[in-house]
């Protein structure tokens, strides 16, 4: 595995003769605006803000963070279906906008978090999956259903179920048919958003695991979002920690869970409930609620939940600081 995966990239290119990011972030942005009401007006609202990444071929970068955090508008952006609102993202060191929309597709693809609202109900498996090579007029009608024959097998699916259709699938079976939708047109990167948070826990180890075999068989990169940090520890290389749609932590997933330097990333993994009987419900020491995202606060956007606030928190905003093998958006490392 290549161990420079995620890194802070300047606004130069990649280094002669290096192999371009898969995916690269520089400083994107998105917003959007809102209406508070019929006599409020219009609010910006900053869903994603200076976001700096890139995931190289192979690799499994994982973005997490609370619900709102900004992840699935970043997903949008990557799959070609948002543009930003300033910043640039590159696909293999091409700009993005300069990418046709179907060369896009081919090259990444998406598993969405429900599979049950991501199937349309009315097709059968065949048709579902087929669809893709169809939008892109690739192969014939029997081409077509031996390619769909070969995926269903790769995501371990019955060929007698070719002819079923979602609402006859179990919750397990319909995720492996939009895996396998994703897969037919043999992309580069798969974004897999929430992929295993509707399923049962035992399905959800299943499916996990047939990301990673199909990684390694098929040489994926891929972009994981979640708020399941034990799915993140289970199938990451690189983390990526969200708040309020800025990047706070990122690096090596390792260190990272080891040793959390962000004081965000630290209360996320001291959430996290563990099976001794002893600990009890862990304390999250994270202050008042979520703030309000069309209201965010001055300074460092965490400052009004964080532990260790000084002066300054509240009035500048952090810059992102190597901190050993990481990156953190903090003043404590100024």
């Amino acid at each position: 595995m290549m161990n420079d995966a995620v890194q802070t990239m300047d606004a130069g290119s990649a280094q002669p003769g290096s192999e371009a990011p898969m995916l690269e972030c520089r400083g994107v942005s998105r917003n959007f605006t809102v209406g508070k009401g019929v006599f409020s007006g219009k609010k910006n609202l900053r869903a994603v803000q200076d976001v700096n990444l890139s995931v190289k071929r192979g690799e499994v970068l994982a973005v997490v963070g609370e619900s709102g955090c900004g992840k699935t508008t970043l997903a949008k952006m990557l799959l070609g279906l948002l543009k930003p609102s300033s910043g640039e993202i590159f696909i293999e060191g091409e700009p993005i906008t300069d990418v046709d929309i179907r060369k896009i597709a081919r090259k990444v693809q998406p598993v969405f978090q429900d599979p049950y609202s991501s199937l349309n109900p009315r097709k059968t498996l065949e048709s579902i999956m087929s669809l893709p090579l169809k939008v892109h007029n690739i192969g014939t009608k029997e081409e077509r259903r031996q390619m769909v024959e070969d995926i269903m097998a790769m995501v371990e699916l019955p060929k007698r179920l070719i002819h079923s259709y979602p609402n006859q699938l179990s919750g397990g079976q319909r995720q492996r048919v939009a895996v396998a939708r994703a897969l037919i047109m043999k992309p580069e990167v798969i974004l897999c958003d929430e992929p295993t948070s509707a399923l049962d826990v035992s399905v959800q180890a299943h499916i996990l695991n047939m990301l990673q075999d199909l990684r390694d068989e098929m040489n994926l990169t891929y972009v994981f979002i979640s708020h399941d940090l034990a799915v993140v520890e289970h199938l990451a290389d690189k983390v990526a920690v969200m708040y309020l749609g800025r990047l706070v932590e990122y690096g090596d997933k390792a260190n990272i869970f080891s040793n959390p330097q962000h004081p965000y990333s630290q209360a996320l993994l001291d959430s996290v409930l563990t099976p001794e009987p002893n600990k009890g419900i862990p304390e999250i020491a994270l202050g008042r609620g979520f703030p309000n995202p069309l209201d965010p606060p001055s300074g460092c956007s965490f400052h009004p939940r964080c532990s260790k606030i000084m002066d300054k928190c509240s009035i500048d905003s952090p810059s992102m600081y190597d901190v050993g093998d990481r990156k953190v958006e903090c003043h404590l490392y100024n």
